[in-house]
């Protein structure tokens, strides 16, 4: 009898609380919105997939002795796979559209907005009974708003690493909807005259040109934000890559086999962060509201900096562009194109809108340099 109840005893069922069972569902959703709605699927299954393992009851996957633990040690608190996948993204990225029209820096600025505004929300929310908010908590928290989730998550690791996995389910989740939730903020900013302006085909750039510009970034960071230094460093050197033309072999690499394991395990290793003595508190539902209204005050503020640029312009810039300020690259620059041709059939603003989409890339990654240095350690 005594051998049968200490075998119950080291079964999953006879230990199994009710927050490991929700927070188990919670992952299977993610994993079910990844595999049937197709919503950020190369980071959601893994994410979600990381839950389930984490919250299993004994076994201890997500723990510091887990193998999830080990994973998250070697690859987030140490910041190495935020960097490895904005190394990846950079040789992903082509900077051409933003080349041939450097004004539509301005729209990745604006939509950095978002950012600021959620951190004033953050510590508001500290008048609400059970919600305490740190300024590095708050800070973290409001990188949500550039839709950029390895920058969440790098910054999160560093101000607030007991709330990384909210932050970060946040901010892919709200980047998979960017399709739901910026059609409708565009439309109601813009008249259908703005949404129907079709701009001009943006002028060729050169090679000597695309090669010029990482470097003419990284020199502006190291002089003006060496706490950016990290991430910006890493897009610059990953686009360095694509673009000289004698490194094929490591361009490759940066964009499939190293972008792909570090997913992988950038993945899991957050998902180890969503157990239930973690997840389930009223600070990560204030996460989760904030991170809604960081991502709808990011795509209105870059919209109505477009507003502004299309009356400068004389009526020349298509206000939707700048919606795509927001660094989910390249869906953001994709709903705007497709926006614009509903209001326009022969309106095509992939190439303008991904100026402004990569501009977004920079500046949520200069946006947490500041905090970085303005609140970090």
């Amino acid at each position: 009898m005594e051998g049968l109840e200490t075998l119950w005893q080291s079964m999953g069922i006879a230990n199994m609380a009710w927050g490991q069972l929700l927070m188990m569902l919670v992952g299977a959703t993610l994993i079910y919105l990844a595999v049937s709605k197709k919503f950020e699927p190369l980071l959601l299954l893994p994410i979600g997939f990381g839950a389930i393992l984490s919250n299993i009851p004994v076994a201890g996957i997500g723990g510091p002795e887990g193998l999830l633990g080990y994973v998250y040690t070697v690859g987030i608190e140490t910041g190495i796979f935020p960097l490895l996948i904005f190394m990846g993204v950079g040789a992903l990225t082509d900077f051409s559209a933003l080349i041939a029209m450097p004004k539509t820096l301005f729209l990745g600025a604006a939509a950095q907005f978002g950012i600021f505004a959620t951190l004033l929300g953050a510590l508001a929310l500290n008048m609400v009974p059970g919600i305490e908010y740190t300024l590095a908590d708050a800070s973290a928290i409001a990188i949500i708003g550039g839709a950029d989730g390895p920058t969440a998550i790098f910054l999160a690791s560093r101000l607030a690493p007991d709330l990384l996995g909210a932050i970060a389910v946040a901010a892919y989740s709200y980047m998979a909807l960017v399709p739901i939730i910026q059609p409708p903020i565009m439309k109601l900013l813009t008249t259908e005259k703005e949404r129907q302006v079709v701009m001009s085909q943006l002028r060729p750039v050169s090679k000597l040109e695309k090669i010029l510009f990482p470097f003419s970034v990284l020199i502006l960071c190291i002089m003006f934000l060496p706490s950016a230094a990290p991430l910006i460093g890493m897009l610059m050197f990953g686009n360095i890559l694509k673009e000289v033309g004698v490194v094929d072999r490591l361009s490759r690499a940066a964009q499939n086999e190293i972008i792909n394991i570090v997913t992988i395990f950038l993945g899991l290793a957050v998902g180890s962060k969503l157990s239930a003595d973690k997840f389930l508190t009223i600070e990560t539902l204030g996460i989760l509201g904030l991170g809604a209204v960081a991502f709808c005050i990011g795509t209105a503020t870059g919209v109505l900096m477009g507003k502004a640029m299309h009356r400068l312009s004389g009526g020349k810039v298509n206000p939707l562009i700048g919606a795509a300020g927001v660094s989910a690259v390249p869906m953001a620059a994709r709903v705007v194109n497709k926006v614009g041709l509903e209001s326009n059939h022969h309106n095509f603003l992939l190439m303008h809108a991904m100026g402004p989409n990569v501009a977004g890339v920079i500046g949520s990654a200069v946006a947490a340099g500041v905090l970085l240095a303005v609140v970090g350690p």
